[in-house]
């Protein structure tokens, strides 16, 4: 008989061998997303026997998470701005520090009512523009991405999520085939320098997609398409937050303002004190 807690010892140990971080949270984390359970199930109910085939399902899960694959790309599932998004292999895994993007935007519109037209460029699985939507029910949000895989997981997010009538996905270069009159651009690009992608944690390196890391040879490929893009697709008086990369505000802000859009800075941090989002308005 396989119980919840054998497991649960199994994968930890597991885990703490091949030297993952925290690795009795992250059996923990296996064993709820794999069985859908609580914390209270497998402390309340740890003795409960597992079937066979959920065990060996878990111990092949558990075997890719000891060698590196995140549990996101494990379930397919990740939570953003408390809404469930479901994964491509062609979208990035959101990350936390990207909600400080929505806190910044949330600022710049106090008015949650506002008829906002939204834009978020390189859109992924949708979880920008989504969260974007949860927060103003009557704005529209269009998303881009060059991905056509990113592109299709992201309209099936937005509809899963009850936004379909209130969004629009499409693939492209950027704002290419888009004429402007936007309040509000989000973005958060590729800005990883190539010659540092080699260096990246494994999770990120193996199991993310490429394109959504690889931001050229100083990491601004991106930025310099957004800050040529962005005048014209902002209306008088609207704004863009981009996300940036470490050390990379000042390079950002200088290629905004060489565009003629006016930075409101300093950056938003996010939790870990980065300078994460920031803030451009067109004049």
């Amino acid at each position: 008989m396989t119980t919840r807690t054998a497991l649960l010892r199994a994968f930890a140990a597991a885990f703490a061998e091949k030297g993952l971080e925290a690795p009795e949270r992250e059996a923990r984390a296996l064993l709820r997303a794999g069985l859908g359970l609580s914390d209270l199930d497998l402390v309340t109910r740890g003795e409960q026997e597992v079937a066979p085939v959920d065990a060996a399902r878990l111990r092949a899960l558990a075997e890719r998470r000891a060698e590196g694959e995140p549990l996101a790309r494990l379930t397919g599932r990740r939570e953003f701005w408390s809404l469930a998004f479901t994964l491509a292999p062609e979208t990035l895994v959101p990350r936390p520090e990207t909600e400080t993007l929505v806190e910044a935007a949330l600022a710049l519109f106090p008015d949650r009512r506002a008829r906002l037209r939204l834009l978020d460029l390189g859109t992924g699985s949708g979880a920008l523009l989504a969260a974007l939507l949860s927060e103003f029910p009557a704005a529209f949000g269009i998303g881009v991405d060059l991905s056509p895989g990113a592109a299709r997981q992201a309209r099936e997010n937005l509809a899963a999520l009850g936004f379909a009538t209130r969004s629009s996905v499409m693939v492209g270069h950027w704002a290419q085939a888009l004429a402007g009159g936007f309040d509000l651009v989000v973005s958060n690009p590729p800005y990883i320098p190539s010659t540092d992608i080699a260096a990246l944690e494994r999770e990120v390196r193996e199991h993310d997609p490429l394109l959504a890391l690889d931001g050229g040879p100083q990491g601004l490929d991106a930025y310099r398409a957004l800050a040529s893009a962005l005048p014209g697709l902002l209306v008088t008086g609207g704004s863009a937050v981009l996300e940036l990369g470490i050390g990379q505000e000042r390079d950002v802000a200088a290629l905004l303002a060489a565009a003629g859009l006016r930075v409101e800075g300093p950056a938003r941090c996010d939790l870990a004190g980065i300078a994460r989002a920031l803030v451009a308005r067109k004049p």
